[in-house]
This record gives C-alpha cells, sequence and structure tokens, in this order.
C-alpha cells in the first residue's frame, strides 16, 4: 500500500504490508523460507551492512515475510515502525533491551500475565535490571516509584487475568512528566479494541499467539516502535542517543529518527539476542490478523453474554469482566477501549480453590490449555498454573486468587458456552 488515503482498520487488515510478489504475483503473501539473500555486488552487500540501504541479509535480521506482517502491525497500532520476534516474552525483552543497563530499573502494574511478572522479578535480575511493582490505580505511587535509575513504565491495557483495563492516558501522563516512555502490552485488546500509541504509549508489544494469530497455532511477539519519543533529551537512552561502535559511531537516534527504535532493534537486538520469528509463524499471523475485526466483535459480544450470565449465578461470588456495569473499571471503557472490554476474564466460584478444579475438570467445549485469545473458548485455573510460581499475595495482586477460573471466551455460539458452564458448575459445586 502507498501513503495515499486514510485507510480503516477493516482495510488495513488485509492490505498493510503486503502487495502482489513481484517475482510471481501472487496476491497471498508468500512464505519466503529462506536463511540468506544474494547481494546485487560487494557494494550493495557493504551498504547493508553499514545501514546505509534497507534491504535484506539473514533471516535472523530481516525476511520479506516477517516484515510484511511487522508493517501490518505497525499500521494497525498507529506506528512508525515495528519489530517481529519468537514470542511475547521475547518482545518484552526486545522492548527493554535498548533502554536498559545494570542497575536500572522499571516500574510496572501489579496486575501482569503470571509469566511476565515472574520474567521481571526473576529473570532480568540476571542483566542487573530490576522491576518495582505498583498498583496503577494509585497514580501517586506510580510516581513515587520512578526514580533517576527508572528507565521505562510497563502495564497491560486489559489485563490478563482479570480484564482489568489500565488508564493508559493517566499512566502516559505520568511518563510523560518523568521523561520515560511507556510499554503496552496490548496483546488481550488487539489494536482493534485499544489503541494504547494513541493514548500516550511509546512502545506497544504484543504476544501475536494470541488474538492476533486466533487459532492457536503460532508462538510469536511484535514490538510496536511509536516513532514518537526523544531518545536524546535526557542522556538516559545512550544505546540510541550515542555512538554505536558496532556501526562506526553511528548515532541511531540521530541517523533514524522516528524510527531509531525500530532500527536498532532489528541491528543490534536481532542480531545478538536472535530471538527471531520464522517466516511460516508470520504467515500464519498475516493470514489470521485478516479477520481480526471480525473475530474480536464477536469475541466481546460472547463475553458479554458469558459474563452477564455468571454474574446471575448463585454458585458464582463474582465476575471480573469490565464490560459489566458492575465493573469498576466499565468507566474506562470509552476512553480506552471504545469497542469492547475483550473477551478475557475471571470469575469466582463458590467453593473455592477445589470447585475450581472439579469445574475444569467437568467442562465439555471449553478446553483447558495454558493460552488465550483462540476462537476457540478456553478455561484455565491461573493459581494453579500461569501464576503457579507467585506467592498468594501476588496471585490476589495479580488477580488470579485461588477461587477464581479464568475464561477466553472464543467464537462458537454463546448458547452452548453458557450450558456448558452450567453443567460444569453443577458438578462442581453439589
Amino acid at each position: 500500500m502507498t501513503d495515499g488515503p486514510s485507510y480503516g482498520f477493516d482495510t488495513l487488515q488485509i492490505h498493510a504490508g503486503a502487495k502482489p510478489d513481484s517475482a510471481t504475483g501472487a496476491r497471498q503473501t508468500p512464505i519466503y523460507q529462506t536463511t540468506a539473500y544474494v547481494f546485487r555486488d560487494a557494494d550493495h552487500a557493504a551498504a547493508l551492512f553499514n545501514l546505509q540501504e534497507v534491504g535484506f541479509i539473514y533471516s535472523r535480521l530481516t525476511n520479506p515475510t516477517v516484515q510484511a506482517l511487522a508493517e501490518r502491525v505497525a499500521a494497525l497500532e498507529g506506528g512508525a515502525g515495528a519489530v517481529c520476534c519468537s514470542s511475547g516474552h521475547a518482545a518484552q525483552i526486545m522492548a527493554l533491551f535498548p533502554l536498559m543497563a545494570p542497575g536500572r530499573n522499571i516500574v510496572v502494574s501489579t496486575r501482569l500475565y503470571g509469566g511476565t511478572v515472574t520474567q521481571f522479578t526473576q529473570t532480568i535480575k540476571r542483566f542487573g535490571w530490576s522491576a518495582r511493582f505498583v498498583d496503577f490505580d494509585d497514580e501517586d505511587a506510580v510516581r513515587a516509584a520512578i526514580d533517576d535509575d527508572t528507565r521505562a513504565i510497563f502495564c497491560e491495557s486489559i489485563a490478563n487475568p482479570g480484564g482489568y483495563i489500565t488508564d493508559i492516558p493517566a499512566i502516559a501522563a505520568i511518563a510523560d512528566a518523568a521523561g520515560l516512555p511507556l510499554i503496552v502490552d496490548n496483546t488481550s485488546a488487539t489494536p482493534y479494541l485499544c489503541r494504547p500509541i494513541e493514548l500516550g504509549a511509546t512502545l506497544v508489544v504484543h504476544s501475536a499467539t494470541k488474538y492476533l494469530t486466533g487459532n492457536g497455532t503460532v508462538t510469536g511477539g511484535v514490538l510496536v516502535d511509536s516513532g514518537t519519543f526523544d531518545w536524546s533529551a535526557s542522556g538516559k537512552y545512550p544505546s540510541l542517543s550515542e555512538p554505536e561502535p558496532a556501526y562506526h559511531g553511528l548515532k541511531f537516534h540521530e541517523t533514524f529518527g522516528p524510527l531509531a527504535f525500530t532500527f536498532h532493534s532489528i541491528a543490534i537486538g536481532l542480531r545478538d539476542l536472535g530471538m527471531t520469528l520464522n517466516p511460516q509463524a508470520a504467515h500464519y499471523t498475516l493470514m489470521g490478523i485478516e479477520t481480526l475485526s471480525l473475530r474480536m466483535a464477536r469475541h466481546v459480544e460472547n463475553a458479554v453474554r458469558v459474563a452477564t450470565w455468571l454474574e446471575s449465578d448463585p454458585r458464582v461470588d463474582y465476575v471480573t469482566y469490565a464490560g459489566l456495569d458492575s465493573s469498576p473499571y466499565k468507566s474506562r471503557m470509552p476512553t480506552v477501549c471504545p469497542k469492547g472490554a475483550g473477551a478475557l476474564f475471571t470469575f469466582a466460584v463458590k467453593g473455592g480453590y477445589d470447585a475450581c478444579v472439579k469445574l475444569i475438570d467437568a467442562v465439555e467445549i471449553f478446553s483447558h490449555v495454558a493460552n488465550l485469545g483462540d476462537t476457540r473458548s478456553l478455561i484455565i485455573h491461573s493459581a494453579s498454573t500461569t501464576h503457579r510460581q507467585l506467592d498468594e499475595n501476588q496471585q490476589r495482586a495479580a488477580g488470579a486468587a485461588p477461587e477464581l477460573v479464568r475464561l477466553s471466551i472464543g467464537i462458537e455460539d454463546p448458547d452452548d458456552l453458557i450450558a456448558d458452564l452450567d453443567q460444569a458448575l453443577a458438578r462442581a459445586t453439589a
């Protein structure tokens, strides 16, 4: 697509980043299953390696299929550029890599996916980084957690597992006042429901494994750069503002401007960390995104039906879905996610932990898997699985208390989903 009219979401999800193959005319983006690319001549090769010309060198760095996916997600998110990588967790490390150094910290929401909590409490310590967990509803606490060593603020737009909606504009204002980038994980919402960059985010990360692909066939991640942050303003981000020894003193921000973070993530991040997305996975995700708006609309419609039914059931203590009138976070929907509160939420089963386990074993349509965002409806007991590594206080802070079951509502007939939960609750609470 050319830089012409401003296309709508439904058009971009099909056409952005894609064009007929120049060699064959193939309309669907081919899977370029190749490791390397032939250079025109020695000067061409040198220009590519010096970052003086954009092109393909080696598929650890760039690949035409993967690049098409990066361009499509960047267009849907309203970003300047994007980089695809091997998983959502890889995208998070890729986002932090140019920003951090030993002794530096990030301020993060307590309401995060359990694997992210573990990554930020345990794994990043091996790099000399640290994370400060704060309830993002307490804006004063967020401000108080920031110090001279803070290099980023991190949250999820719609948090996994409880479906909590973050007040992104408020957190973005805090980040902006502190001169820090705001990183938003937009996996649960997708750009169809939420556009974090328009709300003030600097970087957006996705697990493409989830709604972007939508069918449980891919493990992948995407990192989107807004292109709006001034990496040279404070001196806090030398990887982007200062001379890079590996490229003869090139300064990424000075040279590439709005695309500085994107180019650094490819030329340094993928080069040295090697967390590359394979082209077949990129192809599956491209095909999945073609129906993203259709699927997300149905996901939300079904989630409202199921959550409303659960909330009225006497065997259920409460439901955390932000799309319900009872939710304290519904007021954030018009600003943060005006098309719906997603399809991920939890509910508390009367009978606690034991009843949750019985319910999980009793469902027939819902699949008991450690995933979300599938066309199929999924169920899991987070406290004993995805958040098992956390203590009970951490589980409750993350929205994964022992008495809660997490649902990822698919696009099946909602009456069938309700009937399945009805019979499972009957067996679990008998």
